[in-house]
């Protein structure tokens, strides 16, 4: 039986407890949105003043080199690989995750073009996260040369969507509502058996869930840096590549941070080899350092644990729902089986928008997804048992009391 003294007792044993300290908590706060927007981390001040005061300040444009600006997208991409599978060389965190996958798709296209021209399909997910169906229509429409976007859905299954005509099958590893996770490896190779090459979103699953993108012999993934992984707000994203397509052809945004000689100032565009050819322009240092604090944290923590801590606090936040709320009209969207759920839990609600600013309005953030979707993320570097059992607590307190049935938690804000 869940009580909250054994969920103090889970706390006091958790081996990831000691991490919750590297990260600033607004007392009288329980944060169960940082699949949406991660916590700053400690050392962030530091480094920000680093960065300002003595890298800029007093470096000014000798920080390029003797900072080690220019190299930071390639050196935190190697970091940022050991949490996705990646070897050396195959990742870098650059430009915004719309951005980078216009490069991934753009270049598979590419490489079909070349051996498949008949290929004229994209794949994605009726339910994918907005952007990544906003981008493959862009390019789609920019091209103008007869390629389509075909959607999946419960309905219409993967399996079915797959013949010789798809190039590209372009899926987000977790999904943003439901946080139902696919099957990596599976879906891949189902892929490569139709002749498609396999795009991957990992935002709402690197530094959540292990990954191991090698292993699965995906193509491309591309993923964002302030949500699990803590690297603040609008913080650069990142780009992995195979390197069995990394000096295949070069990527459409080709500027002059991606050329083989960005300083020889040549009229002519030459990519770089290897993954550095992914970069576009002018690098933002001060996020690019920023990310580096979550970043090293994240690598602080076994990522084994952090998945085991994530499912037992998403089951124990699944089981006090059904057993305190369950007089209340919320229905479970994310699966129960470990397999397929990443790390946020999210339930409907008729007035789900309603019950989420009550929430937040006590002390409890999540945040709230149309149609009707109450969204709580779990990180484990920093949630613990005892933050489940109060943010259900208070839950069960606002549904009972109908507190949010009150005409200020009806207004709509423009972020939700």
């Amino acid at each position: 039986m869940d009580t909250r003294e054994r969920c103090l007792e889970a706390d006091r044993l958790d081996p990831l407890a000691r991490l919750r300290t590297e990260f600033v908590l607004p007392a009288g706060m329980i944060y169960l949105d940082g699949n949406s927007l991660g916590v700053l981390p400690r050392r962030a001040r530091a480094r920000t003043l680093e960065v300002l005061d003595g890298e800029w300040g007093v470096g000014l444009i000798r920080s390029w080199n003797t900072a080690g600006w220019f190299e930071m997208p390639a050196r935190l991409g190697d970091k940022l690989g050991r949490l996705l599978g990646a070897g050396v060389g195959e990742v870098v965190v650059t430009d915004t995750t719309s951005l980078n996958l216009f490069k991934a798709l753009a270049a598979a296209l590419r490489i079909q073009q070349a051996s498949q021209p008949r290929r004229r399909v994209i794949v994605s997910d009726r339910d994918n996260f907005p952007t990544d169906l906003y981008m493959a229509q862009g390019l789609i429409d920019f091209l103008q040369q007869g390629y389509r976007l075909r959607l999946i859905d419960a309905e219409h299954p993967l399996e079915q969507a797959l013949d010789d005509e798809v190039a590209v099958v372009s899926l987000s590893h977790v999904n943003y509502r439901t946080g139902a996770m696919h099957d990596m490896a599976r879906v891949t190779a189902l892929a490569h058996r139709h002749g498609a090459l396999a795009i991957w979103d990992l935002a709402h699953s690197a530094g959540a869930v292990p990954i191991d993108l090698t292993g699965a012999c995906a193509d491309f993934a591309v993923g964002c840096t302030y949500k699990y992984l803590n690297g603040g707000p609008g913080a650069p994203a990142f780009i992995w590549v195979s390197p069995r397509h990394q000096d295949r052809f070069w990527q459409p945004l080709s500027g002059w941070w991606g050329h083989q000689a960005p300083f020889a100032m040549a009229p002519d565009y030459q990519p770089a080899r290897g993954i550095r050819r992914f970069l576009c322009g002018t690098q933002p240092i001060l996020s690019l350092a920023l990310v580096e604090c979550g970043l090293d944290i994240a690598l602080e923590a076994d990522i084994a644990a952090v998945r085991a801590k994530s499912l037992a606090l998403t089951d124990l936040f699944i089981r006090l729902i059904e057993a305190r709320c369950a007089a209340h009209p919320l229905t479970l969207i994310t699966p129960r089986e470990h397999a397929s759920r990443g790390s946020h839990v999210s339930y409907r609600h008729p007035e789900g928008y309603a019950v989420m600013q009550a929430l937040i309005a006590r002390g409890v953030i999540g945040d709230y997804r149309e149609p009707e979707v109450l969204r709580f993320g779990i990180t484990p570097l920093y949630v613990g048992h005892t933050d489940v059992w109060d943010a259900v607590e208070t839950l069960r307190d606002i549904l009972d009391t109908r507190v949010w049935d009150r005409p200020e938690y009806f207004r709509r804000s423009a972020v939700t």
